[in-house]
């Protein structure tokens, strides 16, 4: 799908895509208003647990794609036959589904069930490093089009104490992320460095996406608002 579009000034004025997010991370929308990207928030509710596959990069990009379809469903048929899916001005809506995995030590980690679970994990990684995983899908809604891919991030951990450990896990934030830790909020100053785009330790690429929009044609400065 190629868009045509055109230049006013310096903005691009021919069309404006919607671009709906299909996932209640406020990380993730706070990444795209950074860059001045608008998106409508519309949370997949998928079950996770039916996809198993045991490969990292595998597992995450299924759940993204997952994600994404089910909300482009969603949207396909809430929409009506005249509208076929897009925006008010003609251009397509667009669905990106997003998932994140840590791989340490060959296993793959997400959220931690319980405080517990986080701590003991946060004691084995501690002065460590493992690689985050996020997979990346974007669906056009109309025609279904589909493309995906996955960015990787290894993370450095600092050896952090016994007592920083609890104190962390007391605060919540580990039990609400993949790998049991961010770089952000209470968990920033517990990792050391990274090496790779951090947007994908956050939950979304960028580059990645821009990557992905330039495949369907759709040109990352016509979301800007």
């Amino acid at each position: 799908m190629r868009v045509a579009c055109a230049l006013v000034g310096d903005r691009l004025t021919s069309y404006r895509p919607r671009l709906v997010l299909a996932s209640a991370s406020p990380s993730r929308r706070q990444i795209l208003a950074s860059a001045g990207i608008a998106a409508d928030v519309v949370v997949s509710g998928v079950d996770e647990s039916t996809i198993t596959e045991s490969d990292i990069n595998r597992r995450c990009q299924a759940l993204a794609r997952l994600k994404a379809q089910a909300v482009a469903d969603q949207l396909k048929t809430e929409t009506s036959v005249t509208d076929r899916g897009e925006s008010p001005s003609g251009a397509p809506t667009l669905v990106l589904g997003c998932d994140s995995l840590l791989e340490f030590d060959g296993q793959v980690l997400g959220k931690p069930a319980d405080a517990a679970t986080a701590t003991a994990r946060w004691r084995r990684m501690r002065g460590r490093s493992g690689v985050l995983h996020t997979g990346h899908a974007v669906v056009e809604v109309a025609s279904g089009h589909i493309v995906e891919a996955v960015s990787r991030a290894r993370v450095h951990f600092a050896a952090v104490t016994d007592a920083e450990i609890e104190a962390y896990v007391a605060t919540g934030e580990p039990l609400q992320v993949a790998g049991a830790f961010t770089i952000e909020g209470y968990g920033a100053p517990f990792v050391a460095r990274i090496e790779g785009d951090p947007g994908t330790v956050l939950g979304l690429s960028l580059p990645l996406l821009r990557h992905l929009l330039d495949e369907l044609g759709v040109p990352i400065t016509a979301l800007w608002r």
